[in-house]
């Protein structure tokens, strides 16, 4: 599918200030009640994904684990990739993680480090319930650079085999520069590091982005895939999600669609082109081309 219309980019600078002070407020004082429940890995298995008792296939011999963005959840992110893989043969998994406490509704704002944490105890239940010795890894955008650091420091690196990212802010993001502007608007750096520790870390030049990076980008044994739009507005610049390093596969979106107008969002969510270079990053060896036709495949 592929998402023909975009929002108006006008004012766009204001508009993404905006939103991101807003998220930093709404999440750091979270409303009494919640308005309905988030939803559970447990729904996902009636459409076909957490189901542990799949067994990888000889064609597709490692499990896939899908790892949500920043304000995401295990079903809402994949509901339409997790599906996607199902039906292509694979296992397919997907977590929940950085979780704050009293905020229930919004995930992947806790420090990262402890979310690669959860994330290493949930490869670590996927691969003992299919047997599979390594599983291959999807992100969206934060779950796309998250997984880096459980590869480089919590011992990932032999239990992975590919790690993909969709629109990942791998070198972190300038939100198109205004994260300068935080020192102009009195409280709202503090509240940003204070509230929402998992939105401060993916600053870029902030001390978790510079530890990850540093020593390089990946990590030996790691077939390693970065899957971008020109058109993102959240991780920008857009060049910094590619990965520098041996067995790196960088792609723009654009280079395979021209009229592809996925931002941010629709990469990691909707878009059939993207996803049809994911399978090919799965299954490189059966990887066929990957252009706007594949939006209906």
């Amino acid at each position: 599918m592929l998402p023909w219309t975009r929002a108006p980019r006008t004012p766009r600078a204001r508009r993404t200030l905006a939103a991101l002070l807003l998220a930093v407020a709404a999440v750091a004082t979270p409303a009494a009640t919640a308005a309905a429940a988030t939803p559970t890995a447990a729904a996902a298995t009636s459409r076909g994904w957490n189901d542990y008792s799949c067994k990888p296939s000889a064609a597709h011999p490692r499990p896939v684990v899908l790892v949500h963005g920043t304000f995401g959840n295990s079903v809402d992110n994949w509901l339409v990739l997790a599906p996607y893989l199902v039906n292509r043969g694979y296992c397919v998994y997907s977590l929940d993680y950085g979780q704050l406490p009293g905020v229930p509704l919004f995930n992947g704002l806790g420090p990262i480090d402890k979310s690669a944490g959860q994330l290493a105890v949930f490869v670590d239940k996927v691969l003992a319930s299919t047997g599979a010795p390594k599983a291959d890894i999807v992100g969206h955008s934060q779950g796309g650079m998250m997984p880096n650091y459980y590869l480089k420091f919590l011992g990932g690196g032999d239990r992975v085999n590919a790690m993909i990212g969709l629109a990942p802010d791998n070198h972190g993001t300038t939100l198109l520069g205004l994260t300068k502007l935080l020192p102009y608007f009195p409280g709202a750096e503090d509240l940003l590091n204070a509230g929402t520790p998992g939105l401060a870390d993916q600053v870029a030049g902030s001390p978790f982005i510079t530890k990850l990076n540093a020593g390089g980008d990946t990590v030996p044994g790691v077939r390693y895939t970065v899957i971008s739009t020109k058109y993102d507005e959240v991780v920008t610049p857009y060049r910094t999600q590619f990965l520098d390093g041996p067995d790196v596969h960088n792609v723009l979106l654009q280079d395979l669609c021209p009229v592809d107008l996925s931002e941010h969002v629709a990469i990691g969510t909707v878009d059939r082109v993207a996803y049809h270079e994911v399978v090919n990053a799965l299954d490189p060896a059966h990887a066929t081309p990957t252009t706007c036709a594949s939006a209906v495949g």
